[in-house]
């Protein structure tokens, strides 16, 4: 699978990056037909401490692309949370592909 980076008024990090990759490499292993992961950082104006650190994530296969972004105080907290919404969204496509066969 393709990842690619992206940050929006956020300093590019490595260790942020292997943790995406991590993170992704099971999604890949786990959903074959995955192609393209497309994974961006960003800061929002927040009052909030526990808010402003958004990371989301679109994923590319057949068909049409998924999407999910979270925010929360930690970017490492808000990828984990995105990756998890784009699985479920995963899940039911694998789910309805498995009917149509």
């Amino acid at each position: 699978m393709e990842i690619i980076f992206e940050y929006h008024d956020v300093t590019a990090s490595t260790e942020l990056e292997n943790f995406a990759k991590e993170q992704l490499q099971k999604l890949g292993d786990k959903y074959q037909f995955v192609h393209r992961a497309d994974v961006f950082f960003k800061l929002e104006n927040t009052s909030s401490d526990e808010t402003g650190k958004i990371a989301g994530l679109r994923v590319s296969m057949p068909g049409p692309r998924l999407f999910a972004e979270h925010s929360s105080a930690e970017f490492h907290g808000s990828l984990k949370t995105a990756i998890g919404e784009v699985e479920k969204q995963l899940r039911k496509k694998k789910e309805k592909m498995q009917e149509h066969h």
